[in-house]
């Protein structure tokens, strides 16, 4: 199909660079510098889309962001890009688009019979109906419903790059105000960003007839453009939007890159020293009935449209307004050849034009046509009506600053009842409005809400089909304030995020109420400014890279002897070694309580926390004290948060006075460390503490059985490790197999053990050796499925899996700290009246009585009075004691030993009894 609808000459396309694209399954051509919005008019095409609820007939109304109609699916290959704004979607050579919330097709969509049963389907009637017989019988058809595009089927795999960045000045925005402060921010030689969200910069001059000292505004633009593009301290981004303004100056920038076929992205975080917000104002259409027939536009639509992309829009049109600015529009279509029948002007002083067109003081009180506008019904101000022919109805209902960065820096919007805007308040960052952004233009208009508008619908919110009806059913049911009254109608909660509706709301709601404008409220503009892909703020962090799998240095070994991994944590670590999980289960677990186990400690959290005050510092920390710990001992310790509940566990160790080591759980090493440096630069100031997080830095292979000190002296013969010099929880350093070590004498598996440790890169030598030397010894890998199964049989604690987000010191039998004197992270809150009660779930051990059956975690116990008592928290078959043993949370527990309770899934009973089920006395630690 040619494009009948462009004009002979004129626009900033490039005629010399014919396109094709196809929309919904028909081919069309455009040209270089098209949105695809503008192709489609000028290929005649008005009705592009379906509204959300009653699947209304909708047409292109806006020329950018501010588009709450023209929503399509955008196909690239194998990959569906959905709910893009047709009026951003750049036209490229292949590209497919296609309309959404429609079937079978746009013009006949069978989802129009809901507006057969509008009067059913009011603002709210979700919140009334669907309760008999019961919800579920109608949720398919709810989800069949919901949302308007797809989602492609394929995985997303287009490249997206984050990147970071600082300046002095950034200029959202790119017309005449914001080159102006782009300007002046250059001369002061500080470094500049200014970012546009559309393709070009210019902003309002690229369209707008108007002058700028003296010249046009366009020619005044583009030398202003070209001096800023010489500078050597300014960066321009184009197709850059400005969409989240966060605390410390800190901006969210979204850019689109130009690759074939469909738009890609690149996120920047960028902080700046100040913010200027040139961000323009958004005209906003009239409340008037049938005001959502395609081919009804924002009058400063139909000038982009006209002058910038060349189109012609109509054969006969009409433009109606409550201000000035709309005039400009009118001619403009007599310029380029279309006749305005009228302008119908709704103030009672009306503005004669120069061009020369009728004013009718008056409104719109319905239109006609079934897919795009064929006519208007026009009230006069005398009370008698006329009709009159049309196929394009410009419309103004004033303008709304673009306030919504403002608003997310912190900044309260105030409403003008002089102009019927919503304008800046104070600033409360280091941020500032201007030109029309700041509300400093003139634009004399009078409220036009609460029209007379017979059977028809008079819409506000044009995707989500919010109503004045609507908005009057709020007011009755008692949703005065505006943003309950929002969530009511949904009104300003589509894709485009109110940008055309959310004013408007405030003056019919206000009308509705019998309050002016002003004391309604305001809305507040969250981030993003306009929808952001998933796939942006992922970035590269997708499939493989979506959280990285940490390597320990002996992954390499661990994978070729068999080990089956699994992640934990950040880590892939090894779960078990060759042969079913079964078999592996017995030969490791077996192999430490009769030889040595060999396991790969290396994950374990390490911080290092020195200076001065790092004592009194790690006091406050952890639960138990830790500044009386001796230098070369080992203390294990809990620590919890604010309120009371165990966070993390782990050993310390002193390595000097003023210098501690701490050990944390493999998931918690980030969140420790990052939980220190709070403490320390929110609460203790002036203490002298480094906090240096050194996981990494460290391999930690670890021996643990019978025989693990003969190896260890096989491999260090001057390295006095007796039970003497090197008694359980405490450490030394040395050299083992030649390699410089730290080694604690401290376990998990409540056999005799030792962790080495060693520098990552010396971590596989060190393996390599206490494997070949262990073999003597009857020496087996460990992975982490037979290393939980032997600290369960020692009652051992495992954070996350022996507690949650409730659990006390007290519950795990740490109630000795409430002696502390000194203050510690939670104490507080150890107090409260629920964490001292005597029927808190308790951590307790389980036996299992006669059937050889291992509970399962999370399996709920049972007693002849209550349908649980609690829960089993870790289980596992003992091979060395020939039976299952578990850990499980108990209502009261400890006094409990002795009871018995039924296992609700196999109908198992159990005995609660202590915790260690081997070696309870120790003895073998000890050896």
């Amino acid at each position: 199909m040619t494009q009948s609808w462009r004009l002979a000459s004129g626009g900033l396309i490039d005629r010399a660079k014919p396109l094709t694209f196809s929309f919904n399954g028909l081919q069309y051509e455009g040209y270089a510098g098209d949105t695809l919005a503008s192709a489609l008019l000028a290929n005649g095409i008005k009705l592009v889309g379906r509204s959300f609820k009653y699947h209304r007939p909708r047409g292109i109304m806006a020329a950018g962001v501010d588009e709450p109609n023209a929503i399509v699916d955008v196909v690239a290959g194998d990959i569906r890009l959905p709910n893009l704004r047709a009026t951003e979607v750049e036209v490229v050579d292949g590209l497919a688009a296609f309309s959404v919330n429609c079937w079978p097709s746009v013009r006949f969509d069978i989802g129009a019979a809901n507006g057969l049963v509008a009067r059913f389907l009011p603002a709210g009637f979700y919140y009334k109906t669907f309760f008999w017989p019961h919800w579920h019988a109608y949720e398919w058809a709810i989800r069949r419903a919901a949302g308007l595009g797809r989602l492609s089927a394929s995985h997303e795999t287009a490249r997206v790059d984050h990147r970071f960045a600082h300046c002095d000045v950034l200029v959202v925005g790119s017309g005449p105000a914001g080159l102006a402060a782009a300007q002046e921010a250059v001369a002061s030689r500080g470094r500049v960003m200014l970012v546009e969200q559309d393709t070009v910069l210019g902003g309002s001059a690229l369209w707008h007839q108007s002058t700028i000292d003296g010249e046009p505004a366009s020619a005044w633009a583009n030398a202003t453009i070209e001096a800023l593009q010489r500078a050597s301290n300014v960066q321009l981004l184009t197709r850059t939007t400005a969409s989240g303004y966060y605390d410390h100056n800190e901006l969210m920038l979204v850019e689109r890159l130009r690759t074939k076929g469909a738009p890609r992205h690149r996120l920047w975080q960028v902080r700046a020293n100040e913010v200027i917000l040139a961000t323009g104002a958004l005209e906003r259409p009239l409340v008037f009935a049938g005001n959502d027939r395609p081919a009804i536009m924002l009058a400063s639509a139909v000038e982009q449209y006209v002058a910038r992309y060349g189109v012609r829009l109509g054969t006969q049109a009409i433009v109606v307004t409550n201000n000035d600015t709309a005039y400009a529009a009118a001619e403009v279509l007599v310029k380029s050849g279309t006749p305005v029948a009228a302008i119908v002007d709704t103030r009672m002083q009306a503005t004669q034009p120069a061009a020369g067109i009728p004013v009718i003081s008056g409104t719109i009180v319905g239109t006609k046509g079934a897919h795009a506008v064929k006519a208007a019904r026009i009230r006069k101000a005398d009370g008698t009506e006329t009709t009159i022919a049309c196929d394009l109805i410009a419309m103004s209902g004033g303008w709304s600053p673009t306030i919504h960065l403002f608003a997310q820096s912190g900044g309260r919007p105030q409403y003008d009842l002089t102009t019927g805007m919503l304008v800046p308040g104070k600033s409360v960052q280091a941020e500032r409005s201007v030109g029309a952004a700041s509300g400093g233009f003139a634009c004399a208009i009078e409220q036009t809400v609460g029209l007379p508008q017979g059977k028809a619908k008079a819409f506000v919110d044009f995707q989500n089909d919010v109503t004045t009806r609507d908005v009057e059913l709020a007011a009755r049911e008692n949703f005065a304030s505006i943003e309950h009254m929002k969530r009511y109608t949904t009104l300003g909660m589509a894709t485009d995020q109110g940008k055309t509706s959310n004013v408007n709301a405030i003056g019919l709601l206000g009308a509705a109420t019998g309050r002016p404008s002003d004391a309604v409220g305001v809305t507040r503009y969250r981030p993003p400014f306009t929808p952001v892909p998933v796939g942006a703020y992922a970035g590269r962090r997708r499939g493989a890279l979506y959280r990285p799998q940490r390597r320990t240095p002996i992954f390499d070994w661990h994978e070729a002897h068999g080990a089956k991994f699994e992640e934990f944590g950040e880590w892939l670590r090894p779960a078990h070694y060759a042969g079913t999980r079964e078999e592996a289960m017995r030969r490791e677990t077996l192999a430490v309580r009769n030889a040595v186990g060999l396991f790969d400690n290396s994950p374990l959290g390490k911080i290092e926390v020195s200076g001065p005050d790092a004592a009194r510092f790690l006091d406050f920390i952890y639960a138990n004290t830790m500044s009386t710990l001796k230098v070369g001992r080992l203390r294990y310790g809990l620590m919890l948060n604010e309120q009371g509940v165990v966070i993390d566990d782990g050993v310390a160790a002193r390595l000097a006075d003023e210098r501690f080591w701490i050990g944390t759980t493999s998931g918690g090493a980030a969140r420790i460390a990052g939980m220190l440096d709070e403490w320390l630069q929110c609460e203790f100031l002036d203490y002298r503490v480094i906090v240096a997080p050194v996981t990494a830095d460290w391999s930690v292979p670890t021996i643990t059985g019978p025989g693990a000190r003969d190896l260890l002296a096989r491999l260090s013969p001057d390295f006095d490790i007796s039970g003497e010099a090197l008694p359980h929880m405490s450490f030394c350093d040395g050299r083992i197999a030649g390699i410089p070590a730290r080694v604690f004498r401290v376990s998990f598996t409540g056999e005799l053990s030792y962790e080495i440790y060693v520098p990552s890169d010396r971590g596989m030598e060190l393996w390599t050796k206490l494997v070949d030397a262990g073999a003597a010894f009857g020496i087996a890998p460990v992975g982490i499925d037979a290393w939980m199964v032997l600290r369960t049989e020692k009652g051992y604690l495992h954070v996350g899996s022996d507690t949650d987000g409730t659990t006390t010191p007290d519950d795990i039998g740490w109630s000795h700290i409430h002696k502390r004197t000194g203050d510690f992270v939670g104490r507080r809150s150890l107090l409260r009246p629920a964490n001292k009660r005597d029927d808190r779930y308790q951590l307790v051990g389980l036996e299992t009585l006669g059937a050889s059956i291992t509970p399962i975690v999370g399996e709920h116990l049972r007693s002849d009075t209550a349908a649980t008592e609690g829960y089993v928290t870790s289980s596992g078959y003992s091979h060395a004691l020939g039976r299952a043993v578990a850990m499980g949370m108990l209502r009261a527990g400890t006094r409990r030993v002795g009871e018995e309770f039924m296992l609700v899934k196999s109908g198992a009973r159990v005995r609660v009894v202590a915790r260690a089920a081997y070696d309870p006395e120790g003895h073998r630690l000890h050896a």
